[in-house]
């Protein structure tokens, strides 16, 4: 892995950082997860699993530090590390099938969809859930998935444009 790729990927995990700083929370004060689109944009940019990997344990890391969910750290590392295999799975046979703008847009929606089931089974069965399963999944992870899909189209063809315009690919 050259510098140029660590550098671009640091820069896309604290681009989520900040974009999840500054989201005010959607319903009982639970925001999107913007590390989730950039992630799912890392993993579309790099074919190489460790990288891929790393990132979303970084974005686990991140994610659980700045919760807002009530013992929601654990759940959040868990989250990013089945996801980001999962995701990274389901890209293989398409990697070189489909162009990069619907790769972002398919693998957001459906990541997360997968990174909102996995978080909440896993806060329902250690901490506990502040409603019922059904409901967070609806009000919360539905809302998110939309979000994330719209702004991960907008995100990606902004850093399309910078990593095009800086020669960095």
């Amino acid at each position: 892995m050259n510098i140029k790729k660590i550098v671009i990927n640091s820069l896309l995990l604290a681009i989520g950082a900040i974009l999840h700083q500054i989201t005010p929370p959607l319903v009982l004060g639970m925001k999107p997860d913007f590390y989730l689109a950039l992630l799912f944009i890392i993993i579309v940019l790099n074919d190489d699993y460790k990288t891929c990997l790393c990132c979303g344990i970084v974005a686990g890391i991140l994610s659980a530090v700045s919760t807002t969910f009530p013992g929601g750290q654990l759940p959040n590392i868990i989250d990013k590390f089945v996801t980001t295999n999962i995701i990274f799975l389901i890209l293989i046979p398409f990697r070189k099938i489909l162009n990069n703008q619907i790769k972002v847009i398919a693998i957001t929606a459906i990541g997360t969809l997968i990174s909102g089931f996995v978080f909440l089974s896993s806060a329902a069965i250690m901490v506990g859930l502040p409603g019922s399963f059904k409901v967070l999944f609806l009000s919360i992870v539905i809302p998110a998935c939309a979000i994330n899909t719209a702004a991960s189209v907008v995100l990606f063809n902004a850093i399309k444009i910078a990593i095009r315009g800086r020669n960095l690919a």
